[in-house]
């Protein structure tokens, strides 16, 4: 798998950004990427030095709509913790 391929998107909420001082990101994730999967993209992408990684799995959610009913599609998050001396990501340096 691909380091693009394991990395979806930022996850770009107040919780996520709150913790983007003390260099805690999060991602959406493949659904099928590990820890170490998403270890190695993050610093193969952004040539960072990753401390720690830790991944939520998130349901989908229960929706109804003009008489159907159903669920989103299940996601998964990953919580990536950098090292005090590792540099920052610069995509999150004004959003912090």
């Amino acid at each position: 798998m691909n380091a693009y391929d394991v990395i979806i998107e930022p996850v770009l909420t107040e919780k996520a950004y709150k913790d983007i001082p003390a260099k805690k990101y999060c991602f959406y994730v493949n659904v099928n990427a590990t820890k170490t999967d998403v270890k190695s993209a993050i610093e193969r992408i952004f040539e960072v030095d990753v401390e720690s990684v830790n991944i939520v799995n998130v349901r989908g959610k229960f929706k109804r709509e003009r008489g159907s009913t159903g669920y989103t599609a299940a996601r998964k998050k990953a919580y990536v913790k950098l090292t005090e001396k590792s540099k920052t990501i610069p995509f999150f340096d004004s959003l912090g």
